[in-house]
């Protein structure tokens, strides 16, 4: 087969050539920004699911629509390592910048730009990693206090008010929240809040993995009252075929049905794994139809490719004992466990094994779908965990 038609793209947030089974959300979402935009309440959302969902695809592509539709939009990757004023500040500038264009809406978008002045004044010692360039001077008593709860709904609210006066709205599509700092989370949630109350035309699409539910409800008790939180889960089995059979057969290319079941079964439902193992099985094959054994032959080489990318560099990120409290939980099969149980694996007491579980946590690695029940965050780690180290050493 032509590798240069190979229509499959397995990648980091790279778009899939057939976006199944979103269309629900995507329309979920699209409601949403029609309602704020006319003045009507809705609910921000936060997607959540497991790594190999799709979640920062399906996100780049809502906001597509979005900017299609005339909306002004943010997008932000939250790392680990920066603090939220340090991400929104370049992000809301270049909206208030656009919004400054719009005659209706010049005067408030350049109070915005001095309360974003403000901002930046106020918070840059405490959060001495923003680097945004200021084009007013900030006006006195305007988001300046230094206190990031106060300050940042100030900010948000002279945006929502600009995209207001420019009949449209202002959405943050924000991935990875579940990286945001507690305190930081719990003053973004604060300015949605306000806005929503003012019934300004901002609101927030975010994405994260499943802990983020908690996450946001210990962080302000009114989140789950402020925010919609739909499960972005593997795809059913008649989407899952169209995301494997679609893409083949507008390069003139057949699956037989065994083929399909085949990588249906391989890969769950993934996503991510679905473009893999697409890939690797339109390589695999000689002729249309890709075959059964194609698919057994391009099971091989999509694993090693995963095990080398997409599961190692999380692996590599682990401390031994990390790596070896996956191990024990791989052992167990692919969860959810009970923390005991891990803990008897390893032969320690359960509270000796809390500081380990919560770093895993913290770096995204697990989450616990319930009070003492542990899950894996990446689908099939517990496979890869038991290849890469056969044994619990």
């Amino acid at each position: 087969m032509d590798p240069i038609r190979n229509p499959y793209s397995p990648g980091a947030g790279s778009p899939p050539p057939e976006l199944a089974g979103r269309d629900r959300l995507r329309d979920q979402i699209r409601i949403a920004i029609e309602r704020i935009k006319r003045g009507y309440s809705a609910k921000s959302v936060l997607m959540v699911g497991l790594r190999g969902v799709g979640k920062t695809v399906l996100l780049d592509r809502m906001r597509l629509d979005a900017d299609a539709a005339g909306i002004y939009t943010v997008r932000i990757e939250a790392p680990e390592n920066r603090s939220l004023p340090a991400l929104l500040a370049p992000q809301l500038r270049q909206v208030l910048l656009r919004l400054d264009r719009v005659e209706a809406a010049k005067n408030l978008a350049r109070r915005g730009l001095r309360a974003l002045a403000g901002f930046v004044n106020g918070l840059k010692v405490k959060y001495n990693d923003i680097e945004v360039g200021l084009d007013y001077d900030a006006e006195p008593g305007l988001a300046d206090n230094g206190d990031l709860e106060l300050d940042l709904a100030s900010l948000l609210e002279q945006v929502g008010l600009a995209g207001r006066d420019a009949e449209s709205a202002v959405v943050l599509f924000v991935d990875e929240l579940q990286y945001i700092d507690a305190r930081q989370l719990a003053a973004l949630i604060s300015a949605l809040h306000r806005c929503s109350q003012a019934q300004l035309p901002l609101t927030l699409v975010g994405a994260g993995l499943p802990q983020l539910r908690g996450l946001a409800g210990e962080a302000k008790s009114y989140a789950e009252r402020l925010f919609d939180f739909p499960t972005v889960g593997p795809l059913s089995p008649e989407e899952a075929e169209l995301a494997i059979v679609r893409p083949a057969r507008n390069e003139g290319v057949e699956f037989s049905a065994e083929a399909v079941a085949g990588i249906i079964e391989a890969t769950r439902g993934y996503p991510y794994f679905i473009q893999e193992w697409g890939k690797h099985a339109w390589e695999a094959a000689h002729e249309s139809p890709i075959t059964v054994e194609d698919v057994r032959e391009a099971s091989i080489t999509a694993v090693a490719a995963l095990d080398e990318s997409f599961f190692r560099v999380r692996f590599d990120r682990l401390t031994p004992s990390e790596k070896r409290y996956l191990r024990a939980m791989a052992e167990l099969g692919p969860g959810p466990h009970r923390s005991g149980d891990i803990a008897q694996v390893l032969n320690k007491a359960v509270n000796l094994l809390g500081p380990v579980r919560k770093t895993l946590i913290t770096k995204g690695m697990i989450w616990s779908p319930s009070h003492g029940d542990t899950a894996f965050t990446v689908p099939l780690f517990d496979e890869f965990m038991k290849r890469i180290m056969p044994g619990l050493e």
